[in-house]
Order: C-alpha cells, then sequence, then structure tokens
C-alpha cells in the first residue's frame, strides 16, 4: 500500500483514520493453519508503515499463557501480537481465555482474571453474556488504534458451534468487522477447505468474508496458480495473495502445539542434552524456547509413551495447568522412575512452576482448586510443600541468579504457596520480593515459579555455564523481534497489502 503522492505515510494514516476505524479479523479453515502467525506479520508490517495497530482475540483456549502489566493473563499470542504492535499486552486483547484442565473442563479467564472453571455445556450458556464483555474490549482497542487486526479460533466452518459464538463469525458480525480466510496448503486439499467453508456457511457469514489467503506454501508459487484461480470460481472470494513456508516462524514462541523435534543439532557442537517430559495439560511451554535454539543444546519433548532420555544432562519438569493431575500423569508414565536414575547417575534437574512444586515432598489441594480435593505425594527432591489455593498469583518480575549477579526478567503466573526448610537455599533473588524458589543440598535440583528464565542473555549464559556449554549469547526477546521484522518483509512481498488495507478500511483513493 503507498501514500497518495505528496503526503508521508503517518499524515495519511492520520486524515484517513479521521474518517474511519480500521479492523480486519484473520479467520482460518482449522486450528494451526498459521493465523497467529499472520496477525503478528500483520501487526508488524502495519505498526512499521506508521500506524498505531492492536491485537485481539475474543476468545482463545490455550495454556500458553502471559502475564500483562496491570496484573492479568492472555494468551501468549496474543503477548506476542502486542509486541509485533510495540505497544505491551492489556487484558482487552483476549478478553475471554479458556486453559483446559481436563478432557472436559477449562479454567475460565475473563478480562484477564480467573473466574471459575467450567465444562463445556456450562460454557455453552456463559457466550451471551460474554460477547458484551468481548465487544467492549474490543470497542475499547478501536479507540486507541488505527488498526485493530483481530484472530478467530478454529473454524467458522464448524457450523455446529455457530449458535452463541463469539470467536468466529459471531463476533465478525456484532462488530461488523470483515474477515479474510486462511487456508493452510502444507496440510493438503485446501481447494476443499477454502470451498467447503463457503458451502456450508451461513449466506450472512459468507458475505462477511472478503478473501482467502493460502499459507504455507513450498516450492515454486507458479505451480499453484491454477489452483487459487479454481477457489476463486468456486467461492467467489478475492484472492489476496500466498505466503510461503516461512522459516522465521520457528523463531517465535508457540502457542498450541508443543515443538517435539528441536533444531538439528551441529555435527560436534551440541555439548549438552535437555529432555522436557511432555505433561499431558503441559503449560508455558515456550519458556524453553531460548534453550532449545542455542546451538550447543539438544533439547527435546519427551512424549507420552517413551522414556526420559538416560544421557541428559538436564530434565526440566515444565510447568501445567492441572499439576497434581499431571503428577499422577508422570508416575503413570514411568517418568518418576527415569528421573530418579537420573538423579542416581548425578544429573540435574530443574523444575518450573508446577513442575517445582513436583519436585517437593507434597502437594496439597484442600479446596479442590484442581479437582477433588486431596493431597499427593511429590518427588521428594526438594525439601518443600505446596498448599494450593484460589488466589492466583500474576505478575512480572525482575531479578538475578542466587549465586551471581546474572540479571533474569519474567513472570509468574500460578496458585498454591510453597513453604519448607529447603527455601532457605534459594534458586533466585527477585527484586523487591527477596529469595526465590529452592535448591538442593547437593546443587543439582533446582526450582522456582518464574516463567521466560531464559530470555535474557545474562541468566541463559550463566545457566549454560552450569550445565558445561557456552551459550552463543544475545537476548531472546530481541531474536524475536528480528524474526517479526522478517516475517512482515516476507508478508508485504507475498501479499495483496493495498487490497487488505482497502477491506480492512485503512486505505483510501
Amino acid at each position: 500500500m503507498r501514500a497518495p503522492m505528496g503526503r508521508s505515510w503517518s499524515l495519511w494514516a492520520a486524515v484517513a483514520i479521521e474518517r474511519t476505524q480500521g479492523a480486519l479479523m484473520l479467520q482460518g479453515c482449522g486450528s494451526d493453519v498459521g493465523k497467529s502467525v499472520l496477525t503478528a506479520g500483520l501487526c508488524r508490517l502495519f505498526a512499521n508503515r506508521g500506524l498505531t495497530v492492536r491485537p485481539f482475540k475474543p476468545q482463545n483456549m490455550s495454556n500458553n499463557a502471559a502475564v500483562t502489566a496491570d496484573g492479568g493473563e492472555i494468551g501468549r499470542a496474543q503477548a506476542l501480537q502486542a509486541l509485533a504492535c510495540r505497544t505491551a499486552p492489556t487484558a482487552d486483547m483476549n478478553p475471554v481465555l479458556l486453559k483446559p484442565q481436563s478432557d472436559t473442563g477449562a479454567q475460565l479467564v475473563v478480562r484477564g482474571r480467573m473466574v471459575g472453571t467450567r465444562v463445556a455445556r456450562d460454557f455453552q450458556g456463559d457466550k451471551a453474556a460474554l460477547l458484551a464483555v468481548v465487544l467492549e474490549s474490543y470497542r475499547r482497542l478501536a479507540k486507541e488504534s488505527d488498526l485493530v487486526l483481530v484472530e478467530g479460533a478454529g473454524s467458522p466452518a464448524e457450523v455446529n458451534l455457530r449458535a452463541g459464538d463469539i470467536a468466529n463469525m459471531g463476533f465478525a458480525l456484532a462488530a461488523k468487522v470483515p474477515v479474510a480466510l486462511v487456508g493452510d496448503i502444507d496440510r493438503g486439499h485446501v481447494i476443499a477447505a477454502l470451498a467447503g467453508a463457503k458451502a456450508v456457511l451461513d449466506p450472512a457469514d459468507a458475505a462477511a468474508i472478503r478473501g482467502f489467503i493460502i499459507n504455507k506454501f513450498r516450492g515454486d508459487p507458479a505451480l499453484f496458480d491454477d489452483g487459487r484461480t479454481a477457489i476463486t470460481a468456486h467461492t467467489g472470494w478475492p484472492d489476496l495473495g500466498m505466503v510461503p513456508w516461512l522459516a522465521a516462524a520457528a523463531r517465535l514462541p508457540a502457542e498450541d502445539a508443543v515443538v517435539l523435534q528441536g533444531p538439528a543439532a551441529i555435527a560436534g557442537q551440541a555439548r549438552v542434552r535437555i529432555a522436557v517430559p511432555m505433561l499431558s495439560r503441559i503449560a508455558n511451554f515456550d519458556d524453553f524456547d531460548p534453550l532449545r535454539l542455542e546451538p550447543a543444546v539438544d533439547l527435546k519433548f519427551t512424549p507420552p509413551g517413551q522414556a526420559l532420555p538416560g544421557d541428559a544432562d538436564l530434565i526440566i519438569l515444565p510447568g501445567s495447568k492441572a499439576t497434581l493431575a499431571d503428577l499422577a500423569f508422570l508416575r503413570a508414565q514411568g517418568w518418576d522412575i527415569d528421573l530418579a536414575a537420573h538423579v542416581r547417575r548425578g544429573g540435574k534437574v530443574l523444575g518450573v512452576c508446577g513442575g517445582y512444586q513436583m519436585l517437593g515432598r507434597l502437594i496439597a489441594d484442600p479446596q479442590g482448586i484442581e479437582g477433588p480435593p486431596g493431597t499427593a505425594a511429590g518427588m521428594g527432591l526438594l525439601d518443600v510443600e505446596t498448599t494450593l489455593g484460589a488466589d492466583k498469583t500474576l505478575r512480572p518480575v525482575q531479578g538475578r541468579g542466587a549465586d551471581g549477579d546474572a540479571r533474569l526478567e519474567g513472570y509468574e503466573m500460578h496458585v498454591g504457596r510453597t513453604t519448607g526448610p529447603g527455601l532457605r537455599r534459594p534458586f533466585l533473588h527477585l527484586d523487591g520480593e527477596g529469595p526465590h524458589g529452592a535448591i538442593s543440598a547437593d546443587g543439582r535440583i533446582m526450582g522456582g515459579y518464574v516463567h521466560g528464565l531464559f530470555q535474557a542473555g545474562a541468566f541463559r549464559r550463566a545457566f549454560m555455564e552450569w550445565l558445561g556449554a557456552q551459550s552463543a549469547g544475545g537476548n531472546h526477546g530481541t531474536a524475536v523481534d528480528h524474526a517479526l521484522d522478517e516475517i512482515a518483509e516476507g508478508l508485504e512481498r507475498a501479499l495483496d497489502i493495498p487490497a487488505i488495507a482497502r477491506i480492512a478500511g485503512v486505505d483510501r483513493p
């Protein structure tokens, strides 16, 4: 998109926005078609052009969440998109967040605050009231921005969920936001996915779709020219472009799917091996992305049914949305036996949040926060005990490692209070709080509640030195920021940005 002759982009954009606020919603033919990455890339693209951009997702379902500056929580993808917009994340960017605790139930977070748990059937009854909340949050963002880029959830073609919908077409029609529909060619049948969506959608919903985007294409784009023509013929929707496979997306935090295989280690270079058991309710697994991307680290998630590797230098017990249930899951997989053998061999262990709680002697849930009230023995590797409670700690933190000056920053997001003699040997020192977490007497087992530990280059470097490896250095946040710019540049080349800007209402003749 280009500004009219003789005007700068920022001046022209300001004049245009006086006429109308801009908005565009990206919906998909299914989950994991790349909506989050495309939204983040477009956020950065339009922010780079001088617009004030805000991300928005009416309803998200994810156990990967981020803490906002005002002490709320939102989906990790919306926090990344806020970074792409160069603005701080707020609870309005993801007003409804569902955090699964079981196959049928989830914790419900509304405007950043936990309001209880819901089973799927009960949640359907909440949607009418939640639509009002969603629209209020959206309107607040619209008032402070030139452009709101909205991400849908799942697919609008799931017409069995259309009644009371707040995540896709229900929101789009209520807020009068135009839609671009994304199809994933990497998984195949993209022509059928897009044409099928048009076939099953209500005519009013289909009319809200102003164009389609093909995502994750590999190879010569000309080979799919006829396919794109066929989609337009079957749907009547304009072709807004085809996005190639974006390698830079691998450097962004993932939200919905754990990467079981890290990047291939460079021959002769990987010096330490880290194993992370893939718990059934694993949460905030992007904590370990900075380690996974280190050339001297071979980090793998161990899926259910496989033993933890016997040659691991470090085992990390990650966060969990349901600590007691995942503690039982860990034992059912035999990972407690693998962990005990690892410790006997002299291996090192780190527990983060729920994983930290599991390393203690005991976890008690007297109020039934995660399910029926009960108590379970932990791994007994740290001399601490945890009692779960209704209050949830949500806050950004800064500090340093307990044994050095390496600075860190991250956030806490947990229920429960941990006590015991092990706290006298702290893992970290947090600004304004003091000692935090625990380390075993031999210094090989450690844990704490802080997520995002490895983002800061100084702390990650010190931690890798403890493991006997050398860090490539650098702040992980800077690498993510560069990846966002690279993705924005790729979208500039691949998409019809003038057409997208017109649809969004931020382009004028």
